[in-house]
């Protein structure tokens, strides 16, 4: 398509609704659809397109005419900028609004699902600091400003902080990120004042080369703390220092690791962790459950959240002492541990080694003795021999990643048959997907939406289906 067609100009067009990634949509006076970032529905804007595809553009506002009931002032200084807390500038009353419309939109347009009435959405009681694990990237490729680019003024750009939304090359240096609570902004801040003062190369992700990585920050809601810090080069001597700084910075660390990884990601899962300081884990309690993570570890990032998550999934469990359970994409087994006193037998699946190793000791720790755990790829455990080692589950809890079930696990569940299915999802539309593949031998009796993510577009959703 000529550029000519795609930048276009629609004046005083109305956002009408919200859409998928964050965006907000827009209806022109002609009826085309444009899709547009940090604006809200009720919002009256002008604005220029600069990408045109098969029935909608994509634009920027240009001018504000209106601004919606729902708009409320952003307070974090990189809102626009950073790619997470898209939802910023939204109140939050019309944030949980949007997320259960997505949800019941998603059930019934990709679902094909009949629907009963929908529980309203459990939102929660404090909208900010709510992470427990927060991941930063350093780079030497900091996201500048068009006024910092035209001062001519020669600036550091070392950075550590997010990605800038749609650079994959470019992190915005983070002051203050509201969504964990300290110490994490000043462990972040202390670990880039000590790197600038001490010469420290950050990474440069075209180069491949630097000394400091990423940063994963996790905490408990019994306040313990851990560091994992990943550097790209084995330099000892620059990694030892920074590491007794930041533990003389911040003495009540609970665990500090570090790790080498010179691949060209930065992902952990294959990577030796070693513990420095203190233990290579934290602890969060549930109830009257212990739960051990470790830098590897599965845990829902929103721990007081997950507790109401949980809670909704016991409920629709409705066990009564002699159930065997299937918890399928376990993680750390928390589900399975939380629901095992009510049950005969509740057996775990999951794909990562070091998460079933954490549900195992978890399990051990909390003397569930009802409980196991297996680890394997789900579609190719999950087959008639697991079942015939194990038992036919009469009711199955199935928590997948964003992309949903496989087909073949699909498959399985119906051939299992379960009398109940409890589907946690956080991507509705993959849920309602999956969902559709098995309206022809369960019902949906009830469905409930989580707030876990405050501030962003994303919710979980968790569905009860019953044998026909």
């Amino acid at each position: 398509m000529g550029r000519r067609n795609k930048n276009l100009l629609f004046q005083e067009i109305k956002v009408i609704d919200t859409a998928s990634k964050g965006k907000a949509v827009a209806k022109t006076n002609e009826g085309a659809t444009v899709f547009l970032n940090n604006a809200v529905p009720g919002d009256v804007v002008d604005v220029i397109t600069y990408k045109k595809r098969k029935g909608y553009y994509e634009g920027n506002i240009v001018k504000f005419h209106t601004y919606s009931e729902h708009r409320t002032e952003a307070v974090c200084e990189h809102f626009g900028v950073c790619g997470g807390c898209k939802w910023q500038h939204m109140k939050y009353e019309a944030q949980l609004r949007f997320k259960q419309k997505e949800v019941l939109e998603n059930l019934k347009r990709i679902g094909g699902i009949e629907l009963p009435d929908l529980n309203p959405i459990l939102g929660v009681k404090n909208p900010y600091w709510y992470r427990n694990k927060m991941e930063f990237s350093f780079s030497n490729q900091r996201w500048l400003t068009k006024e910092e680019i035209e001062s001519g003024i020669e600036i550091n750009r070392n950075a550590v902080g997010f990605h800038k939304h749609g650079m994959w090359d470019k992190i915005v240096d983070v002051t203050t990120c509201h969504l964990q609570a300290d110490p994490s902004n000043s462990i972040r801040n202390f670990i880039r004042d000590y790197a600038h003062k001490n010469d420290l190369s950050f990474f440069d992700p075209k180069k491949q080369n630097g000394f400091l990585r990423s940063l994963m920050i996790r905490t408990t809601s019994t306040h313990e703390v851990m560091v994992v810090l990943q550097v790209f080069q084995k330099q000892d001597q620059l990694l030892f220092s920074l590491l007794d700084a930041i533990i003389k910075q911040f003495p009540n660390i609970t665990s500090l690791q570090y790790v080498v990884n010179t691949k060209a990601n930065d992902t952990l899962y294959d990577q030796e962790i070693i513990c420095y300081e203190g233990q290579d884990f934290i602890t969060e309690l549930m109830e009257n459950l212990q739960f051990k993570i470790t830098a590897k570890s599965f845990y829902q990032t929103n721990s007081l959240q997950a507790y109401e998550l949980y809670k909704v999934v016991r409920e629709f469990a409705n066990l009564e002492g002699d159930e065997l359970v299937y918890d399928l994409y376990t993680g750390t087994g928390t589900i399975a541990q939380f629901i095992a006193q009510k049950a005969r037998k509740v057996i775990g699946v999951d794909v990562v080694p070091e998460s079933i190793d954490a549900a195992k000791a978890n399990a051990v720790h909390n003397t569930i003795k009802n409980v196991s755990f297996e680890t394997g790829d789900m579609k190719a455990i999950f087959t008639k021999d697991f079942i015939e080692r194990n038992g036919k589950a009469s009711i199955v809890i199935t928590d997948p990643p964003r992309d949903g079930m496989h087909k073949n696990v699909v498959q399985q569940l119906l051939e299992l048959s379960p009398d109940r299915i409890i589907y946690v999802s956080c991507n509705s539309a993959t849920q309602a997907r999956d969902l559709a593949l098995m309206k022809e031998q369960y019902s949906l009796i009830a469905s409930q939406a989580v707030d876990m993510f405050p501030q962003t577009h994303h919710v979980e959703n968790v569905v009860l289906l019953k044998k026909v």
